[in-house]
């Protein structure tokens, strides 16, 4: 599909399903050579990161650790400034190496958030692989070990990525038409 609406507002083709998953197997290519077998938790980001922390497992395609955390600080097409904890890791984090696995980072504020608060938990590294990255939306000094695509700043929805609930299961990404 060329065009799809969600809501109020109309969206348009960006980025097609193979430039997609071309990424995420670079980045897992990335992870696989700087953590070897040390066994790392991976630590998916829900909502969003669930079908890129999906596809870099396939790619990781070993005895990797998982779990999830939910953090949230969007509504409609923006972020709130304010990240709320959903649901925080299960794991026990302490002394451990974590990649957070995420779906996009604009300002950076929540994976600024959840990386400081980890950290505080007492994980011995963390590190930050996120599918999507807005450089010129950054408003914090964060900055992703892995990256598998980076953007403008457009409001896109697909591949995991909604906007107020809906869009998520697209498997194209798609920006919104002004």
């Amino acid at each position: 599909m060329d065009k799809i609406r969600l809501h109020d507002k109309e969206f348009e083709l960006f980025i097609p399903e193979k430039e997609i998953k071309e990424a995420i197997a670079k980045v897992a290519g990335q992870i696989k050579a700087d953590v070897g077998d040390t066994n790392p938790l991976f630590v998916g980001i829900l909502n969003g990161a669930f079908m890129f922390t999906a596809e870099l497992m396939r790619q990781m395609d070993a005895h990797y650790e998982i779990t999830f955390a939910r953090y949230s600080s969007y509504h409609g097409l923006s972020s709130t400034g304010v990240v709320r904890e959903i649901m925080p890791v299960q794991a026990d984090v302490k002394g451990r190496t974590l990649i957070l696995l995420e779906d996009i980072i604009d300002t950076g504020y929540t994976m600024q958030f959840v990386m400081d608060k980890l950290k505080n938990d007492g994980a011995a590294d963390v590190r930050l692989a996120t599918m999507l990255f807005k450089p010129d939306s950054l408003k914090c000094d964060l900055r992703p070990d892995y990256v598998g695509l980076q953007i403008p700043s457009d409001f896109i929805v697909g591949y995991g990525l909604d906007y107020n609930d809906l869009g998520r299961a697209y498997r194209d990404i798609y920006r919104v038409i002004d």
